[in-house]
């Protein structure tokens, strides 16, 4: 391992700041999926964040037009860059093209991520002003280099997913900090038949340096290096990762394990990976993709994005703070915490509480744009949320996702992200006895909606056969919204069944798919649901003589 990677076990979780807690991309290329397809996940994890579905219509723009820059993470406007000639339709973070693009944000070295008022480029802007002006993945990687080398860069180390119907790339990218402009990079095509991902820790370490088909960087992505002190080896035994983003046990444990576990699902060997995870010197490092033992399909990726380690040594069921508490695969903040002097992590697994949104990007190259795009959407937890279809050509946001209905501190019942917070916030309490339920009715849905996107699609593309485009994005358009809005109002009626059988601790009867009630009308006498063993077993070790049960003398 590069001496530039520094194991330091006691730093914590938090060292790299909120944001670096956040985001998770799973890729697949067009040759490891079952249908062909690329595939991109992406969860937007902020304690902050409300989640919406954006829609950026398609337009053109006259000579002299100006795109403000807002910042993604505090909605501060940096400035302003002349518009182009024509921008594209965006859906959330996919566009009429299928182009989709991902982050996760990895922080890195602290005077890289210092930059001046000239730099108006954030890793949110980047996303978005490109999605609305290139067609494919490289077009993609391009634009962004040109968006920084003209306005600056002003985020954080960040990863990126760049996918279109042909090809993934990941992209690792840093600052230069205050004192120069731009921004160091490079950027790796996923091979077809591979998976990938990175989450919150930069990924690329070794790159080719002679393989433009596959492999780009920025010019002096090496000699800035040196300038700076960070590098004096040869250039071709340079790590990107371990000279711009060195890695801590937090990075290792709470970010590229994430990675690790999706690996771990679908390749057998990814043990000789766990020394590295855990923040072993010397470790083998776990590489940037790697070869699925078995093709994988949309729902297997949205079930990735579930994941709570289960099977693996940090599996979030088992331990005690779970079997304490009704299994709950869930830690609060903050993510590290100090007994007797001696500090402890939390988990953070792929699946986690404070999601505002998550998708998987469905890219099909042998079908019309309007019809082979779709976004797979859904708001809040991962774990609990439903994947619902968004089509490229989406031109209007369902109710229950548009902006403006609600925000993170107004509830509104019409809003799927406080609809299915509601039914996740009653599940973290009493975990155990609630996911079937959850699972029963999030299984149905999406398994409606793998079911019909045949049929529908089978309209559409009838449609576009007969030259009429109108009537086939009106088609995908009506299926997006009327899915959305009725997974919605589905899950208001989960909630309410919840609430309704786990009243006050009980467990109420069911009889015919009703709640069971005697002969005179009134309800049956609920089960008792208690508690696990174990939790038995820390009260009566915790509360000594208190709390036993003592027979009167006689």
């Amino acid at each position: 391992m590069n001496d530039c990677l520094k194991i330091i076990v006691v730093t914590t979780l938090l060292s790299a700041g909120t944001s670096a807690l956040a985001c998770t991309n799973l890729v697949a290329g067009k040759k490891a999926t079952t249908d062909g397809s690329t595939l991109i996940s992406y969860a937007a994890d902020s304690h902050t964040l409300y989640g919406e579905l954006v829609i950026l219509p398609a337009a053109d723009h006259k000579p002299g037009d100006k795109r403000v820059i807002t910042e993604w993470d505090t909605g501060t406007v940096l400035g302003e860059i002349p518009e182009v000639a024509h921008t594209y339709n965006v859906v959330g973070n996919i566009n009429e093209h299928q182009l989709t693009i991902a982050e996760s944000t990895y922080g890195g070295r602290e005077e890289l991520c210092e930059h001046t008022a000239e730099d108006i480029m954030d890793y949110g802007s980047l996303i978005y002003v490109t999605l609305q002006r290139a067609r494919t993945a490289r077009e993609a990687i391009d634009v962004f280099v040109q968006l920084i080398n003209d306005y600056g860069y002003c985020s954080e180390g960040e990863s990126f997913s760049f996918g279109d119907p042909d090809e993934v790339w990941i992209m690792d990218l840093i600052g230069k900090g205050a004192k120069e402009k731009g921004a160091v990079w490079v950027a790796m095509r996923v091979p077809d038949d591979c998976i990938a991902g990175h989450a919150n820790q930069s990924r690329i370490h070794r790159f080719p340096l002679n393989d433009k088909a596959n492999c780009l960087y920025s010019d002096d992505v090496i000699s800035f290096a040196r300038k700076m002190g960070y590098f004096n080896g040869k250039d071709e035994e340079f790590d990107f990762s371990a000279t711009y983003s060195p890695a801590d046990f937090g990075t290792l444990r709470g970010c590229d394990a994430r990675v690790w576990s999706y690996f771990n699902r679908f390749a057998t060997g990814m043990d000789r990976y766990l020394p590295f995870i855990n923040g072993k010197r010397d470790a083998e490092i776990m590489p940037l993709f790697v070869k699925p033992d078995c093709k994988i399909g949309v729902r297997d990726l949205q079930n990735m994005m579930r994941d709570h380690f289960e099977g693996t040594p940090f599996d979030m069921t088992v331990d005690p703070g779970a079997k304490t508490a009704y299994d709950v695969p869930y830690r609060w903040r903050p993510m590290e915490f100090v007994v007797d002097s001696v500090t402890y992590c939390m988990e953070r697994a792929i699946a986690t509480q404070q999601t505002g949104w998550v998708f998987v990007s469905q890219m099909r190259s042998w079908l019309p744009d309007e019809v082979g795009g779709v976004i797979w959407f859904g708001v809040d937890d991962a774990n609990t949320a439903v994947f619902v279809p968004m089509y490229c050509c989406l031109t209007e946001a369902p109710r229950s996702y548009a902006p403006g209905t609600a925000d993170l501190l107004t509830l509104n019942w019409d809003s799927a992200f406080w609809v299915n917070n509601w039914v996740a916030n009653q599940a973290y309490a009493r975990y155990s006895q609630m996911i079937g339920d959850i699972r029963r009715v999030q299984t149905a849905i999406e398994d409606e909606f793998e079911a019909t996107q045949p049929i529908v699609e089978a309209d559409a593309l009838a449609a576009l056969e007969t030259a009429d485009r109108a009537a086939a994005v009106t088609l995908l358009c009506n299926r997006s919204i009327n899915a959305a809005n009725g997974a919605t109002a589905r899950y208001r009626a989960l909630g309410e069944y919840l609430l309704v059988k786990y009243l006050d601790g009980n467990i109420k009867k069911e009889k015919d798919g009703h709640f069971e009630r005697n002969q005179a009308g009134l309800p049956v006498q609920p089960v008792f649901g208690g508690y696990s063993p174990m939790y038995y077993r820390v009260v009566a070790e915790g509360s000594g003589d208190r709390l036993k049960v003592v027979e009167p003398e006689k």
